[in-house]
């Protein structure tokens, strides 16, 4: 397939030792043999001048040829390795395009290796989800997920289902030859199996999820409750201004961590409560707007005080309540979890509160990076499965079986990219960089 040239800076922006110009496409070689008047044979480091047409020296540096098929996007690739100035690296980039190649949009490389069949939809997830990796344990599980952990798993999945869709769709087209068909038994107990690994593949899958994503972790509470000093607790650092004056957090306050590996988006906020200076008043709506949209919320109660009225939580969003300030009781507090976010006490018990609400569970060595439409097409296909199954058991109609297991494969497909729409593609390759 023919297609531009095209090309962009591949590695971060700012000052640098090494900055890299990428090229792909049919014409690479010759922009790229033009620019440093030399011949690049492949898999070479090639050291060079780069000029202008005019015979300029713009920089200098390695110009290295990768001929298709065997490059990272499957076609012919060549980069050009400079000095890392913003200032020299732009220069190089402009002479590229000036010579013929466009810029490359956000994830074209990767996508023409996807289409080129480099590697698969999951794999060129992890291509970004390794570089955007914010824990040691979420870059080994990209890492896994590029090896094609995960893509063997949905590849196995996805043919025991066609030799079940090959067996009953025999049945419906031979119904009068004397052929040995699965028997019903069979199936059932096929299908079942084909279930059991679902969802253990599901559950992996979903603590995948956790450390490519994260949780947005919102702390909330009345003023004065000790929500900046948790923040500051959970975060290792002074990040937030702890006063007794109540009300003085007003703006919302973003701090990443971890547990185990995964990433924890924490978000303090103002305190609760009716108040008529108007920055007040920003700072308690912003705090709503940030609990509509939070995965966990951590509810702070100040026990030396009355508890504040009953607040209406969102629904579908698990909440922890946290009894802080137990250090100036003289009696045990027995509801929630009882911290002191001063003195660090207990804060093992509601990190470990924070996983169980989200049903994480320590990363282990099996674990491959998912995202979220991941998720969503495993659950489509074990729901077309069980619905094929409970047709099936009640109807014996082996049509309507087929039609549940063509779902539940079409499901499948999208992960990978067996089964997908130009929408999917365009949406998935946006979101990366723009020289991968």
């Amino acid at each position: 397939m023919t297609r531009d040239t095209i090309t962009a800076i591949a590695t971060p922006p700012g000052m640098g030792g090494v900055a890299i110009v990428r090229l792909s496409g049919n014409k690479a070689l010759t922009i790229a043999e033009h620019i440093t008047q030399k011949k690049l044979p492949p898999r070479e480091a090639v050291f060079c001048a780069f000029m202008t047409p005019d015979n300029k020296v713009v920089d200098e540096g390695l110009a290295i040829y990768f001929k298709g098929p065997h490059s990272f996007t499957g076609e012919d690739v060549v980069e050009l390795q400079g000095h890392g100035g913003p200032v020299v690296s732009d220069q190089l980039l402009k002479l590229v395009l000036d010579s013929g190649a466009r810029m490359a949009r956000p994830g074209e490389f990767s996508e023409r290796a996807f289409l080129n069949d480099k590697m698969d939809l999951v794999q060129a997830e992890a291509v970004a989800d390794l570089i955007n990796a914010t824990t040691t344990q979420a870059a080994q599980s990209a890492m896994r997920s590029l090896q094609g952990d995960f893509s063997d798993a949905i590849n196995t999945l996805l043919e025991q289902l066609v030799q079940i869709r090959m067996f009953i769709e025999s049945a419906i087209d031979f119904t009068d030859e004397d052929i040995d068909f699965i028997a019903e038994h069979d199936i059932i107990e096929k299908l079942k199996g084909t279930l059991e690994q679902l969802t253990v593949i599901r559950k992996t899958a979903g603590q995948g999820a956790l450390l490519q994503a994260g949780i947005n972790v919102v702390i909330a509470g009345a003023p004065n409750a000790g929500k900046s000093s948790l923040l500051n607790c959970l975060s290792g650092k002074e990040r937030a201004i702890v006063t007794e004056i109540a009300g003085t957090t007003r703006d919302v306050l973003r701090e990443q961590i971890n547990i185990d590996g995964m990433p924890l988006h924490i978000i303090d906020t103002a305190g609760l409560r009716d108040t008529d200076h108007a920055i007040e008043q920003e700072g308690v709506k912003r705090a709503y707007a940030e609990i509509e949209k939070a995965d966990l919320i951590l509810w702070i109660n100040d026990v030396t005080h009355e508890a504040p009225e009953p607040f209406v939580f969102p629904q579908n969003i698990p909440v922890i309540k946290v009894q802080n300030k137990i250090d100036l009781l003289p009696s045990a507090v027995t509801s929630g979890v009882c911290i002191s976010a001063k003195h660090g006490k207990n804060i093992e018990a509601l990190k470990q509160a924070i996983k169980d609400a989200v049903g994480f569970q320590s990363a282990e060595s099996s674990t491959f990076i998912a995202r979220r439409r991941h998720l969503d097409a495993l659950d489509r296909t074990c729901d077309a499965i069980e619905r094929g199954v409970r047709i099936y058991q009640q109807t014996k109609a082996h049509e309507l079986l087929a039609e549940e297991l063509r779902q539940a494969s079409d499901a499948l497909g999208e992960i990978t990219g067996t089964f997908t729409t130009d929408d999917l593609l365009g949406k998935i390759f946006s979101e990366f960089c723009i020289g991968k």
